[in-house]
């Protein structure tokens, strides 16, 4: 991997953000991050899912030029212990032997590489902590943080000031879609970005309110910046790529899944100073982007809508359960950009709302879609994140071996494996003598 690094500085070096650092300032020129740190962070983005935190607090503890050399070895735990005696892995040892059964499996140079020259093509940006337009407020999400984000259109928007996420229902009611519209369009004529998902329903209607007032909005994708997706937005999406910013964590190439979804969540959540409910299901991965925002310290708001409506009893929910703060048009939104820390939700026993425990398996729990549509997050009864993952991963005419499998779904063999036996006891799949499928 140490040439297809070399390769890959030199690929990043074209799609790294200006200084901001003005020729004429006396003294030095603030420190940012080194090509080889960029070109490390864009390589591990490669090798785990979105929110792996086992991986980010590897980085943190040992610089992510150091953290993808160790990867890329055959070094293993215990020689990096004994090498700096006063090393402290947060994850643990055991934690990070667990990743390495992860990771190590999707080293591959050339697909790493290419998906660089496709980010090159595409003229993505780059962005990693500590350059000039990263966006501070993904910090708070500590080792779940990104570790890059890849940028199509204005990098500036990602980091601006105030934004607020206006999220909800795919499946969204004409009630919805037209409240949607009247408070991204208030929020707009209030200075705000807009940040959303670039999905159907509520979304599209947030999104299409900031174009057309000529306000500036941000989607942030499920998959690689090269997938705008879903394929009947992709006219919105090129047009917030020319007009807004596009956002992603993950590489040219990867796929949308469920489970990529659920963790898009979280950098909704942080990108933002405040989430706007419009219109949610009972178990809707609405709710799921409205407890990040809550355990970030982001207000929350949500509109009410007709107690007889099944689209918006997530919302109803979250107001009878939560502390959530009943907005009805943008004045009443706008005022949560002064209720910072005040709008804290209570911790949910519900999977679809809850941040994974299990931090050092990587990613973060909730649901999967309805109809086995990628960008829906109805929640699976009986599911654990585990599964849903390595369903995202399974195909019902395409067998796949455990080792394919556990690559897609960035697990351990071994995790996979135990979990492939509870799907087959559900009835989720089935095993033939060239791999696993999902059962019809």
């Amino acid at each position: 991997m140490t040439a297809a690094l070399d390769r890959a500085e030199s690929l990043v070096a074209v799609m790294r953000p200006p200084s901001h650092a003005s020729a004429a300032h006396a003294g030095p020129a603030p420190l940012g991050p080194t090509p080889a740190d960029a070109a490390s962070r864009a390589l591990l983005g490669v090798l785990a899912e979105p929110g792996d935190g086992t991986l980010g607090a590897l980085v943190a503890s040992l610089g992510a030029p150091a953290a993808a050399e160790f990867i890329a070895s055959e070094r293993t735990v215990g020689e990096v212990f004994r090498a700096q005696p006063g090393l402290a892995l947060d994850p643990g040892a055991r934690a990070v032997e667990d990743g390495l059964d992860r990771w190590r499996q999707r080293l591959a140079p050339d697909p790493f590489l290419r998906s660089l020259e496709q980010a090159e093509r595409l003229g993505a940006r780059m962005l990693v902590p500590g350059d000039d337009g990263w966006p501070d407020r993904l910090d708070d999400l500590g080792p779940h943080a990104p570790l890059v984000l890849w940028v199509r259109g204005d990098p500036r928007l990602v980091a601006a000031r105030p934004s607020i996420a206006v999220v909800g229902a795919r499946a969204a009611t004409g009630y919805g879609e037209q409240l949607a519209l009247e408070t991204a369009t208030g929020l707009v004529d209030r200075g705000c970005t807009i940040v959303s998902g670039g999905a159907y329903g509520i979304d599209g209607a947030a999104h299409r309110a900031a174009l057309r007032r000529g306000g500036a909005t941000v989607a942030v994708l499920a998959g690689g910046p090269d997938r705008l997706y879903p394929q009947g937005h992709a006219a919105l999406l090129g047009e917030i790529v020319e007009r807004g910013a596009v956002v992603s964590e993950l590489p040219c190439g990867a796929a949308p899944t469920k489970w990529r979804f659920l963790a898009r969540n979280r950098v909704i959540a942080a990108l933002s100073d405040a989430v706007v409910v419009v219109e949610a299901g009972w178990r809707s991965g609405a709710l799921n982007t409205a407890h990040h925002a809550a355990s970030l310290g982001r207000p929350v708001g949500v509109v009410p809508g007709p107690v007889t409506s099944p689209a918006s009893a997530g919302c109803h929910r979250l107001l009878r359960e939560q502390e959530a703060v009943c907005v009805t048009d943008a004045a009443e939104a706008a005022e949560l950009l002064g209720r910072g820390g005040e709008t804290m939700l209570e911790p949910q026993v519900d999977a679809a709302l809850q941040i994974d425990a299990g931090t050092l398996s990587g990613g973060v729990s909730g649901a999967a879609g309805r109809s086995g549509a990628p960008g829906s997050q109805a929640v699976p009864a009986g599911l654990r994140d585990v599964e849903i993952r390595l369903l995202d991963a399974m195909s019902v005419r395409a067998p796949r071996s455990v080792a394919e499998l556990a690559a897609r779904a960035g697990l351990e063999p071994s995790r996979a494996l135990g979990a492939l036996g509870t799907l087959d006891a559900l009835g989720r799949v089935r095993r033939t003598t060239d791999g696993w499928l999902i059962r019809r």
